[in-house]
């Protein structure tokens, strides 16, 4: 949260109280190299990224009995062998994507897949759809796992709601915390269910040798008759509801990254392991579920009629392992929506990293996490919830379609990948140690057919029970991300064009002193425009409320040597006055640019604050819209007995102009042309590496440019801006006759409010500045056409 200056008072104790709360929920902040550090071991990884398919077995045997059952009683015969189709599809994802993660060893997710391969329409698709199912993932395994909660105890059926908004509160910190520590935490729960359910399937296996117990349906859903026909489509979508047992398989792919090295035979290894699992568990609850003649019902879950079926609860000891099966299903549903806090966030990065998002997705958190990735996730989740009232059956007809959408997407582009590489470029993969492209293509066929179909049946099947609603957000997302992108790379083109070039000698500045009173910001402000260029300061003042003949007064006993201009409104806006002032002044040659300087009193450290100086705000944002102007903003906080700092003793050599660059592109140029044109002071352009792997772009782009000032390169290892930022100005503010201008290129887009929300950097540092002391900030704009 960065370093609070002494004068923050007031605001000291809230921000030491927020950073106090975050470190206690989230840790100490980690430094960018331990990145390698959070690499997961396949043994913590498959249960960070596996829980969402082996909790599946918890509902997925379930939702195709509910499609059956209230057709016909019969439909109970076709449970095993819809069972079989689904384990036989699963295994065959299961196959296709380790064929994916050997070839994608940083990101094999749908989206790199398909863009690398089929497109960027294709791409773009596999990511929207994966994007819902990320957040239907969490919307879903939460609401399942308090169902399992109530299954066990009816009276907190009321309550579904706040647990399961509780859990997702809960389940962002942990992932917050960082993948690692996530990994830690759920092992535990991962490997008790699946012993948990390996033990109640061989006890089930043990006990059906000889007589099988039948299991209690309270409260059953309303079943069909014995001797109704179930036809074809209600078969196929028996097997798309069953379908969901798959979901979560591709965050493996998406996650190659997480793994310890080798990354691509670490990630297949898991998979694999988990897909046998997977299997195992959903087979065997499949089996349980008709030989103990388990059938849906409204209160309790299917797994819990077998488990109670399996293990008594009059009994102590089989009791108690009918509630370790509520428990750790509960556990491991709650746990599978961390496959989504996984996947979400990595996908979101990668969009952000081609300028389909925002690029703070992109950013990692202090933990080395994407947090805003998992936030955003988080409150999609809770929306749907609540929306949903936490009910798993209506929030299950959304499911599936994405993810199945998703596998098609990827596997047919392994399908063109290998084809058009015929696995020469397998990374890291010895030439005589490859394995047969051919196979591998075979394959990735095999699953790309197969999931295509499946994505028909369930698009088909579910249209009408909800999948439309999916159906039509995945193009609206794929229009909205072409539009985003489109949008960025215009500006990003704009500000390329090279239409300003490095000026070989420094420029004229004229410089025009805003005065609404004499008072500590007006010396302040005055102390550093004389310092700018003498000859060309012009100080006005709006005469309002007869306060015109004090302020006249009050400068001349300044003793400064030029006039104070009182500018008469007439009747008129008093910002709309200072604007056609500055307009109408002469420019004389040479003058590239005119300085605006508008010192602000802040009463309180507060941020309020500034946002109370209405005509002041509403002047800056004004005149960020005017050609050629830049405006200096003088904040200065009202102490008693505070001394402001005098006209006469600033010392230019003790003070520095600060350039920050982000970009090298015509803005940049335009702010070092215009820090060149402050004299008086010594000029730095400070490059801060929040994301190190973009230094060496930004060195050659900077010396492409033939920049007149070296770029100084500022290293960032917590990621953050504000550390970093007030250590190199300190040694200047600390100074009681200097000061820091820092500069800011700021492109201009459309209206001066829009522009300042675009530029989120800008208002970051006016944010962390406004109360530095000695701190002018200078926002030099530039207009994109």
């Amino acid at each position: 949260m960065g370093r609070w200056h002494p004068r923050w008072r007031g605001r000291a104790r809230l921000a030491n109280s927020l950073h106090t709360a975050k470190r206690l929920l989230i840790g100490s902040p980690r430094a960018t190299r331990q990145l390698r550090a959070t690499e997961l071991p396949k043994l913590l990884a498959l249960p960070v990224f596996s829980a969402d398919p082996l909790s599946s077995v918890a509902y997925a045997t379930e939702q195709a009995m509910i499609v059956l059952f209230a057709v016909s009683i019969s439909g109970r015969d076709l449970i095993l062998p819809l069972s079989g189709a689904v384990a036989a599809l699963l295994a065959i994802v299961v196959l296709s994507y380790r064929q994916t993660v050997r070839a994608y060893t940083t990101s094999g997710g749908a989206y790199a897949v398909a863009k690398d391969n089929l497109g960027t329409t294709a791409g773009l698709t596999a990511a929207a759809a994966l994007l819902i199912d990320y957040v239907l993932t969490v919307a879903v395994s939460i609401s399942a796992g308090v169902t399992a909660i109530t299954s066990a105890y009816a009276s907190l059926s009321s309550l579904a709601v706040p647990m399961a908004v509780g859990f997702v509160a809960l389940l962002t910190v942990v992932n917050l915390r960082g993948v690692r520590e996530t990994g830690l935490a759920f092992a535990a729960p991962t490997y008790a269910f699946v012993a948990v359910v390996l033990l109640t399937i061989v006890a089930g296996l043990v006990q059906c040798t000889g007589h099988c117990p039948h299991a209690a349906v309270p409260h059953p859903r309303s079943i069909g008759p014995a001797g109704a026909t179930i036809g074809i489509f209600v078969l196929l979508h028996a097997f798309a509801s069953g379908s969901t047992a798959l979901t979560g398989i591709e965050a493996i792919s998406n996650g190659v990254g997480a793994f310890r090295r080798p990354k691509g035979a670490n990630a297949a290894r898991t998979l694999g392991a988990m897909g046998v699992i997977a299997i195992v568990l959903f087979s065997g609850v499949s089996f349980l579920a008709v030989q103990v003649n388990a059938a849906p019902s409204a209160s309790v879950s299917v797994l819990s009629e077998v488990a109670r079926a399996i293990f008594p609860t009059g009994a102590i000891f089989p009791g108690a392992l009918f509630y370790a099966v509520q428990l750790l299903t509960f556990a491991i549903l709650i746990l599978a929506a961390n496959s989504a806090f996984q996947g979400f966030p990595r996908l979101a990065s990668l969009l952000a990293r081609d300028r389909f998002l925002p690029r703070e997705f992109g950013d990692l958190g202090d933990r080395l996490v994407y947090s805003n990735g998992a936030i955003v996730l988080a409150a999609s989740a809770v929306a749907l919830v609540i929306a949903f009232s936490a009910n798993v059956e209506r929030l299950i007809q959304l499911y599936v379609v994405g993810v199945f959408c998703a596998f098609t997407l990827s596997q047919a582009g392994m399908v063109r990948y290998w084809r058009r590489t015929r696995g020469r470029e397998l990374p890291g993969v010895p030439a005589g140690t490859r394995p047969s492209w051919r196979r591998a293509l075979a394959i990735n066929a095999l699953g790309a057919g197969a999931t295509g179909f499946v994505t028909a049946v369930v698009i088909t099947t579910k249209f009408l029970h909800g999948a439309w609603v999916v159906v039509a957000a995945i193009p609206l997302i794929v229009v909205g991300l072409r539009r985003l992108h489109g949008r960025y790379r215009t500006i990003e083109a704009e500000l390329r064009r090279g239409a300003v070039e490095p000026l070989d000698e420094p420029v004229h500045n004229m410089v025009v002193l805003y005065v609404p009173d004499v008072d500590p910001a007006s010396h302040e402000a005055l102390a550093y425009v004389r310092h700018l260029d003498q000859d060309a300061i012009h100080a006005i003042h709006v005469a309002g409320h007869g306060t015109a003949r004090d302020v006249r007064a009050e400068w001349k006993r300044l003793g400064d040597p030029h006039e104070l201009t009182v500018l008469e409104t007439d009747g008129r806006d008093p910002v709309a006055t200072v604007i056609d002032h500055v307009d109408a002044l002469e420019r004389p040659d040479g003058a590239h640019f005119v300085t605006v300087v508008i010192p602000e009193l802040m009463r309180k450290p507060s941020l309020a604050q500034p946002l109370r100086h209405q005509p002041a705000l509403e002047l800056k944002l004004r005149l960020l819209t005017e050609p050629g102007v830049v405006v200096a903003d003088v904040p200065v906080l009202a102490e008693p007995g505070a001394a402001p700092l005098a006209p006469e003793r600033i010392d230019p050599q003790a003070s520095a102009a600060f350039v920050i660059v982000s970009a090298v592109d015509d803005a940049t140029v335009n702010a070092v042309n215009y820090a060149r044109a402050l004299h008086s002071f010594p000029t730095r352009a400070l490059f801060f590496a929040l994301h190190p792997e973009a230094t060496e772009g930004i060195q050659e782009a900077w010396e492409r440019r033939n920049l007149p000032i070296s770029l100084e390169v500022v290293e960032c290892p917590f990621r953050e801006l504000a550390n970093p930022l007030l250590d190199t100005l300190t040694p200047i503010t600390r100074q009681k006759n200097a000061i820091a201008a820092v500069i800011l290129p700021e492109p201009i887009l459309g209206g001066p409010v829009r522009s300042i929300v675009q530029n989120r950097t800008a208002l970051y540092l006016r944010w962390l500045l406004v109360f530095e002391p000695h701190v002018v900030l200078s926002s030099v704009p530039y207009r994109i056409r």
